[in-house]
Order: structure tokens, then C-alpha cells, then sequence
């Protein structure tokens, strides 16, 4: 026992001191997209061609979508595309995870666009604060996916990032959660698995879409045996986009979204 507490010791404090201090990120993470203005000539689909789930369009780029595979920043000869190391992407409408191009002066490219539809900030919904700030308990449901946003969330149980320490735990049970937090393009033969876990969840109730494919469908886009995202079938509190996010903007998002941070 003795040699179990020195060793204890030696190991000092492992978890991340993320919110309070920025987070130390990895030399090869690919944050939110960035469109840069007067690059592009309107005229090359270079970075369009080689999209594999079609998220850019002329002057917009679909977070829902991306697989932050870098495809279109290689390819593009002019720099137009350029991904950033900004975590914080999670946002509380589907429509806000629509990127626009800038303008020169910084605005979005549009006059009627609301605040968001450039940056993706995740406005705290007042009544989920105050029901879940302090305790939220959450059932994760994969929905077909491949593991790797399955694998992103359950790192946060982990001593480095210490989900517990904010009140949010993952719970066997949808009749002990709050909410689901789901993973995967949703097949046919997971849609009445899913409705029955949410329909077990008491009310009220959040749902939290993780990932390309819970977000839109991802690869899976548009086939037959997927419904292109969870939205199509239950209401939708948060979308984190992500191929798969990475477990600190699954955290930030969790955390923005019960106001726990700015």
C-alpha cells in the first residue's frame, strides 16, 4: 500500500486544468475551417472536387458535414481554405454550423446572416442551464458508428479529463439520464432502438449529436439505410461537429452548452 501512495505522489496532479487554463493541444490538430477572402476566383471547384461528403459550396462550408480530412486546403491552389486550431465548434442550431465567407472588413458575406453563421458560437439555453448546470447525467447510444467518436467521448472519463469533476457522468441507463448523447449516421436497423432509448428518457430531456455522421450523415450521406443525421429523427440540443471531434471539444461543448463556461 505503501508503494501504491508513493507512486501516487510521484505521478502529481493528471488532470488538465482546462477551463481555468487554455488548453495544450496536439501538433496536428485541425480546428474549425477558415474561408479566406479575395482568395478564391469563383471559378475553381478544386477544393469542391475533391470534398468527399460535399460540404463546401461557393462562399459556404457545412461543419455538419466536414471530416476535417484537409483534402480541400491541399488541393485548393490559392489558399482560399485554411483550418485553424480553434476547438470550440459545438453549436446549439444546425444552421450555425454553416461557415460563410468573410468579407474583407470581417463580416459575413451575407447582410441577413444572424450572429453565428461566421463563427458557430454556442449561446447557453437559459432553462437547460438551470436544470442540468450542476448534474447531468447522459446515455450514450452508438448508432452505427465506427468507434472513433465513440472512443473521443469515453476518453473523458479518463483521469486526464475528468468529466465527473463538472457533474456530467455517463450513466448504463436511459431511465437514470437527462439526455442522449448519440454517435453514428443512425442505420435503419438502429432507428427504433433509438426512438425506444430516447422515449425511456423522463422529460425533460436533451439530445447531443456527435460527430459527421450523428451531424448529417457523414459518409454515409444520403443512402438508403441512413436517415442523414440524428435531427431527421429526434429534436437535437447540441451538434458537435467533428470526424471524430476531439474529446476537448466534446468537453467545451458540454460545458458551454450548461453555461459553465463563456
Amino acid at each position: 500500500m505503501l508503494k501504491e501512495l508513493l507512486a501516487r505522489r510521484q505521478q502529481g496532479h493528471r488532470t488538465m486544468r482546462f477551463p481555468k487554463e487554455p488548453p495544450v493541444l496536439p501538433d496536428r490538430f485541425q480546428g474549425r475551417p477558415t474561408l479566406e477572402p479575395g482568395r478564391c476566383p469563383g471559378d475553381c471547384r478544386a477544393c469542391r472536387e475533391v470534398c468527399p461528403t460535399g460540404a463546401i459550396e461557393p462562399g459556404r462550408l457545412d461543419l455538419g458535414k466536414c471530416l476535417f480530412c484537409t483534402a480541400c486546403e491541399t488541393n485548393c491552389p490559392h489558399g482560399a481554405v485554411q483550418f485553424t486550431r480553434e476547438y470550440r465548434l459545438a453549436a446549439a442550431t444546425r444552421e450555425a454550423l454553416i461557415l460563410k465567407r468573410r468579407d474583407r472588413k470581417g463580416a459575413c458575406s451575407s447582410p441577413d446572416d444572424r450572429e453565428g453563421a461566421c463563427s458557430s458560437p454556442l449561446h447557453p439555453n437559459a432553462k437547460i442551464s438551470k436544470l442540468f448546470r450542476r448534474s447531468l447525467k447522459l446515455r450514450q447510444v452508438c448508432a452505427g458508428g465506427c468507434n472513433a467518436c465513440e472512443a473521443d467521448t469515453n476518453v473523458l472519463a479518463t483521469v486526464g479529463f475528468d468529466l465527473g469533476r463538472f457533474g456530467i457522468q455517463v450513466v448504463a441507463s436511459p431511465r437514470h439520464a437527462d439526455g442522449l448523447l448519440i454517435t453514428g449516421p443512425v442505420p435503419q436497423n438502429m432507428r427504433l432502438a433509438l426512438e425506444k432509448t430516447y422515449a425511456a428518457v423522463p422529460a425533460p430531456k436533451l439530445v447531443i449529436a456527435v460527430g459527421a455522421c450523428a451531424i448529417s450523415g457523414g459518409p454515409y450521406a444520403d443512402h438508403p439505410e441512413t436517415s442523414n443525421g440524428v435531427g431527421k429523427i429526434l429534436p437535437v440540443d447540441l451538434f458537435i461537429p467533428g470526424c471524430p471531434p476531439h474529446p476537448l471539444t466534446i468537453l467545451d461543448g458540454l460545458l458551454r452548452l450548461l453555461n459553465r463556461i463563456d
